[in-house]
């Protein structure tokens, strides 16, 4: 069931979103050759820590899940989609690794992610960020009070279709605030003027996952890590944002 966030809820959401986009915008920073992705995941508890905050995902268990995800950010490297679990794994040159996190803050949550290049990448590669980022641009300008949740997904696989990339099917974006995932589900795909109406107070997580493959994947043993089956290079961005009488209010940006 879908449920709508108040203005006060919203003004939360709105300072736990700057307070996540800061934090994203620091481990950005550290992102490095070198650097343990564990070493990341302890930095994003510190400065979540910090604020009095907490993370959303650390011992979150997923609906069907076993297991309950055991960090704070979720590091995934190149084929790796999302999930990916921190660990002593160590980025080199030539890497892309996305930084996934969710932040809740006087009991609301907000989520984003970003894909950073690890020194000099390739050009395909910095193509594959350029367009996931500019993909989940255009989504976020689809949504308008009165439209559908269609609307974003169709802006989105029209736009990476043309770009001649893969595009993830299997996972997709979805409503957020009073949990991790809540209803509705937002797809990277569809038809517009179809799929639930966009309503002031709804507040989702777009988030288009791309490839330089194909669109299929598949779940590692550790029962988190989607990965792209062809071993290509995946990118994923997400912002959590608001809907409201105007448009659109971006909740995770600085």
């Amino acid at each position: 069931m879908i449920k709508l966030k108040s203005i006060d809820e919203i003004k939360i959401l709105r300072a736990g979103g700057l307070r996540l986009a800061t934090i994203l915008a620091t481990l950005k920073k550290e992102v490095k050759p070198g650097v343990k992705t564990r070493d990341l995941d302890d930095l994003a508890r510190e400065l979540i820590s910090a604020n009095g905050d907490k993370p959303a995902f650390l011992n979150y268990k997923p609906h069907g899940s076993r297991l309950a995800y055991p960090a704070a950010l979720c590091v995934s490297v190149n084929e790796e989609i999302v999930h990916g679990i921190p660990s002593p794994r160590v980025l080199v040159e030539g890497d892309i690794v996305t930084l996934d996190l969710g932040l809740i803050h006087q009991g609301l949550f907000t989520d984003s992610a970003i894909t950073v290049p690890v020194g000099k990448i390739s050009k395909e590669a910095a193509k594959l960020i350029d367009v996931t980022e500019k993909s989940l641009n255009k989504a976020i300008r689809a949504v308008k009070a009165g439209g559908f949740v269609g609307d974003i997904g169709a802006t989105v696989e029209e736009y990476i279709r043309g770009e001649g990339l893969g595009l993830v099917q299997d996972l997709a974006g979805h409503g957020v605030g009073y949990g991790v995932h809540e209803d509705p589900l937002v797809p990277n795909y569809g038809r517009r003027g179809r799929g639930e109406v966009l309503k002031p107070g709804l507040v989702i997580a777009i988030e288009p996952m791309v490839t330089l493959g194909r669109d299929d994947t598949k779940i590692l043993s550790d029962g988190f890590t989607f990965v792209t089956t062809d071993g290509s290079l995946s990118a994923h961005f997400e912002h959590t944002v608001a809907v409201t009488e105007n448009g659109v209010e971006v909740l995770t940006a600085l």
